[in-house]
């Protein structure tokens, strides 16, 4: 009999857990899986799945072409960036052709910003440290680093450390491209079977909606992830992360996940992958 108890992996950040809500509270029916939350960043949610440590877990777009083989993105729970996205931020204001050769704190090498960080500036024509995203406004402002690539509540919050915004990379790919930028999804193992896949998928996407459909007691619950933000700017941040995009890529959204691994592969930055196929 299948193990029906599974790993799911999320950040702590509010938009992944306003997204989990139904689900986390008994709100929404497992059908008799039992899912254990695990919350981790992002970098280190890419790094077990490498591994193929989590049953199902919420990935960098730019890590999937190295874990396809093992996991499905499933249909929803797309993080996405319809003319926004992570920022470039500085201590004083500069610009773009300045970012080239100066060192830039960055949350990750998997993350998807840093993907797109690379196809803007090209690949080795920056300098970059790896730091805790909720580090890098800090670290910026101190001096440690000439610019920030920012991701989760960064992009609201950076004024508050007196930077300023050299570059929207989700408005940089929307002029490039007519995509939005898409920058984390959900993945299931595809060991569980295409039946266990494709209703594990259903019942996420359920999560999804109840939390849309009840706002505010989910945005409640996602306060305590919240780090800086009171209630209107975590909801705020929630509306650009959790919306149509997260309950179905739809056409669009996976043209826009095609489109953003062939230009990372034509870049030298990721391993070509071919027809991406999408469960649920």
């Amino acid at each position: 009999m299948q193990d029906r108890k599974l790993l799911l992996g999320h950040s702590p950040d509010p938009d992944d857990a306003f997204m989990f809500y139904g689900l986390a509270k008994g709100l929404v029916a497992s059908e008799g899986w039992t899912f254990q939350h695990v919350l981790q960043d992002i970098q280190t949610l890419n790094e077990r799945a490498m591994r193929g440590e989590l049953h199902i877990t919420a990935i960098s777009i730019h890590a999937y072409p190295h874990v396809a083989g093992r996991y499905a993105l499933t249909n929803c729970g797309a993080s996405m960036g319809d003319g926004y996205g992570p920022l470039v931020v500085t201590r004083q204001p500069i610009e773009v052709r300045e970012l080239v050769g100066k060192t830039i704190a960055v949350p990750g090498e998997m993350t998807t910003a840093f993907l797109v960080l690379n196809l803007l500036l090209g690949r080795g024509n920056f300098h970059h440290r790896v730091m805790m995203f909720d580090r890098i406004l800090e670290a910026v402002a101190d001096g440690q680093c000439d610019a920030g690539l920012i991701i989760h509540e960064g992009q609201l919050t950076y004024r508050r450390h007196k930077l300023h915004k050299a570059i929207d990379l989700g408005q940089w790919w929307l002029q490039q491209t007519g995509l939005p930028l898409p920058l984390g999804g959900n993945c299931i193992r595809r060991d569980l079977g295409e039946a266990a896949m494709n209703r594990i998928a259903a019942i996420i996407q359920q999560s999804i909606k109840y939390s849309l459909a009840h706002r505010h007691e989910a945005v409640n619950h996602a306060l305590q992830y919240a780090r800086d933000m009171g209630s209107d700017l975590a909801d705020e941040f929630v509306g650009m992360y959790v919306n149509q995009w997260t309950i179905d890529y739809g056409d669009r959204g996976r043209k826009a996940v095609q489109e953003l691994l062939r230009r990372g592969c034509q870049a030298g930055l990721v391993p070509e992958i071919g027809h991406i196929d999408f469960v649920g």
